[in-house]
C-alpha cells in the first residue's frame, strides 16, 4: 500500500443557498431583475480568502421570468448562447478594504475578457445543525454590458434608451468546508 498524503481542506459551494442575480434599468424608469439558475464556484485551495476562485455560469440558464425576453437575451443580440455557452470569472485578488473586501478578476463573456471588481461582504463562518462549517459571502458590483459586446438597444421617443448599459450584479454564496 502506498502512503497517503496529508488531508487537505476544501470549500465547496452550497448551491441550495447561493444565487447570482442582476438588475438593469428598463426604459430609464424601472429595474428588471434576472438570475442565472445554473452556475458553479470552485475554490482552488484550503484558504477561502487567498485561494483562486473560478465561477462558471451556464449562459442559457438566464431567467427574468419572461420567456420572450429570456429568448432575446439568449440570442446573438446579447449572450449568443448557441456560440458562447458559459460566462467565466477567474479571481486574481481578494483583499480587505475597510469593513468589506474587494474581489478582482477577469470576467469572460462572449469570448471577451475584461478585468472587473466586486465588493464583498463576509457574512462569517458558522456551524450548521449537522456540524458542518459554512462560510457566507454577499457580492455586488456593476459592469457595463457593452464592454462584452452586449450592444443591442433601441432609442425611446422621449429620449434615452430602452436598456441601460450598466448592469448591477449580485451574488449570495454559501460554502461548506470539507476535509
Amino acid at each position: 500500500m502506498g502512503a497517503t498524503g496529508p488531508t487537505t481542506t476544501k470549500w465547496v459551494l452550497d448551491p441550495a443557498h447561493s444565487e447570482i442575480t442582476f438588475k438593469v434599468k428598463h426604459m430609464m424608469i424601472t429595474n428588471v431583475k434576472g438570475e442565472f439558475k445554473v452556475f458553479s464556484v470552485a475554490v482552488d485551495g484550503e484558504d477561502i480568502f487567498t485561494s483562486p476562485i473560478t465561477a462558471t455560469i451556464d449562459a442559457s440558464s438566464i431567467s427574468t421570468n419572461n420567456e420572450q425576453r429570456d429568448g432575446h437575451l439568449k440570442s446573438a443580440d446579447f449572450f449568443d448562447v448557441e456560440n458562447h455557452k458559459e460566462l467565466i470569472f477567474k479571481s486574481n485578488s481578494f483583499k480587505k478594504a475597510g469593513d468589506e473586501y474587494e474581489l478582482k478578476g477577469i470576467l469572460t463573456i462572449k469570448g471577451i475578457s475584461k478585468e472587473v471588481s466586486f465588493d464583498v461582504e463576509f457574512g462569517g463562518i458558522n456551524k450548521d445543525p449537522w456540524g458542518n462549517d459554512k462560510a457566507g459571502f454577499s457580492v455586488s458590483g456593476k459592469i457595463n454590458r457593452k464592454d462584452w459586446g452586449l450592444n443591442w438597444n433601441t432609442a425611446l421617443e422621449t429620449g434615452g434608451v430602452l436598456v441601460s448599459e450598466d448592469v448591477k450584479v449580485f451574488g449570495e454564496f454559501q460554502f461548506t468546508k470539507q476535509a
